[in-house]
């Protein structure tokens, strides 16, 4: 009676799970061990690729997050008086107090922030006399966050391996609705963008420290 080995192949430069290039059949059970053995190579490799995918994760958000807080900071803010009236936003008490986060709850977070921000940024705001080309860069960083992280959020989405993510996104999606009822409350004015981009520079020092979640 045969048994079928697995060929190995090589782990890729960018830190993605080991690939399996083939399964060859052996004419002997007496190769099982050596079967055995390549499984729990495979095993152990695909293990440490994914957690070098979280360190390496964890080294992109926080390089972007950098270059979006760096870009928000160039967009001329409108007088101080706007900021007197600022909008009751009510801030998920996650992004109040420090909370515990485990690194897959930290990657739903992370990607549904992102999101929102993104379809802020893409709304009118034309009053602001803001820079056409630092929102653009802005939306370019963005979406090359959610791109590193969008392989792995679908996993964890797959196997619901998560605890307190979803209802931390229900909160920010409260969240973000207020903040795009008060930009058309307010007809997008520049007043109104103020604020908003005082909210942003907030949600990106969050951001910065939800990454610090993603760890082997």
């Amino acid at each position: 009676m045969g048994c079928s080995c697995l060929f190995l192949g090589h782990r890729p430069s960018d830190g993605s799970v080991l690939r399996v290039t083939g399964v060859q059949s052996v004419g002997s059970c007496g190769w099982t061990y050596q079967c055995l053995l390549q499984i729990v190579l495979l095993l152990c490799f695909s293990t440490t690729a994914l957690s070098m995918n979280y360190s390496l994760l964890r080294f992109q958000q926080r390089r972007s997050d950098t270059v979006c807080q760096k870009l928000l900071r160039q967009l001329p803010s409108t007088p101080q008086h706007c900021l007197e009236v600022r909008m009751d936003s009510q801030v998920p008490e996650e992004m109040r107090q420090a909370q515990q986060f485990r690194k897959e709850d930290a990657v739903l977070v992370i990607y549904e922030m992102l999101q929102q921000i993104f379809g802020i940024l893409t709304r009118d705001f034309s009053s602001t006399g803001w820079s056409e080309t630092v929102i653009e860069d802005l939306l370019v960083e963005l979406q090359g966050q959610m791109d590193h992280l969008e392989p792995i959020q679908k996993e964890v989405m797959q196997k619901k391996n998560f605890t307190t993510g979803d209802m931390t996104i229900l909160h920010l999606k409260k969240y973000y609705f207020n903040l795009v009822q008060y930009l058309l409350s307010k007809d997008y004015n520049s007043c109104a963008w103020t604020v908003v981009r005082v909210e942003m520079l907030s949600n990106f020092a969050f951001l910065r420290s939800l990454t610090g979640y993603l760890r082997d």
